[in-house]
């Protein structure tokens, strides 16, 4: 469930803060706050927190400063996830030393990286980017999976579908197995106990012989974790990519 969006507040003054603003609005000595202490501070207030519990207010209490000070560098908090979404993405340096790599080991590097983003900050999840503002952290990584694309004999339209189809199925999978963690945390219950609560409604199901293909299941079948599933369902899908690259080769006219 989304709690904020992207993209959702001034959106010049987002673009600028991104791609140019890195000093405070206002003139005078320069303070010993910045923007990329700022933002730091509010994403592991986030990570700790989760999104829902951002404010300007505790953004302020994590820096030992005022909260009126920090409009000095953002507007206010829209502005501020825009920010924060771009710092999670890493610095673009670190894509330096994979570029030039074989595309599937580029795309499972892209799979992996996503994953673990998702993994260390999963109020990700609560926030929906269908319009991303684009920033120098994003659109580098964007850039890094076109590259790995390029020469393949797929069409742009293509590129950006596999892209996003690799990023859908790895969302997905990170969602699944976040929020069944979040459930667990939020609610004291644990998985165990919750199973256990339904286990004997569900023997009398299963004793009556209308789930027969539910009931054949091993006691191990729901036992694999988030990366295994991911794991599982990366190997198919990019084995599917790869029929398709190879098609484009032998038939480069289509």
């Amino acid at each position: 469930m989304t709690t904020v969006q992207s993209g959702s507040g001034d959106l010049s003054r987002s673009l600028e803060l991104l791609w140019r603003g890195r000093e405070p609005m206002s003139r005078g000595p320069k303070p010993g706050l910045t923007l990329e202490r700022l933002v730091a501070a509010a994403v592991a207030l986030a990570d700790r927190e989760g999104v829902g519990a951002l404010s300007m207010r505790k953004v302020a209490a994590e820096l030992g400063v005022g909260t009126m000070s920090l409009y000095r560098y953002v507007p206010g908090k829209s502005e501020l996830i825009d920010l924060m979404l771009d710092h999670v993405y890493g610095e673009p340096d670190t894509l330096v030393e994979h570029r030039g790599k074989p595309w599937r080991t580029v795309m499972e590097l892209v799979a992996r990286g996503t994953w673990e983003i998702y993994r260390d900050h999963p109020w990700l999840l609560q926030v929906n980017q269908a319009r991303p503002i684009l920033g120098p952290n994003a659109l580098a990584g964007f850039d890094f999976a076109l590259a790995a694309l390029d020469g393949l004999g797929l069409t742009g339209q293509e590129r950006v579908a596999l892209i996003v189809t690799l990023d859908n199925f790895v969302t997905g999978t990170a969602r699944t197995y976040t929020l069944a963690r979040q459930a667990s945390q939020e609610t004291g219950i644990s998985d165990e106990d919750f199973w256990a609560a339904q286990e004997p409604i569900l023997e009398q199901a299963m004793a009556t012989g209308a789930y027969p293909q539910v009931a054949a299941l091993p006691d191990d079948a729901f036992s694999m974790d988030g990366e295994q599933a991911l794991e599982f369902g990366l190997r198919p899908l990019l084995d599917g990519f790869e029929r398709l690259v190879a098609s484009r080769r032998q038939s480069p006219e289509t």
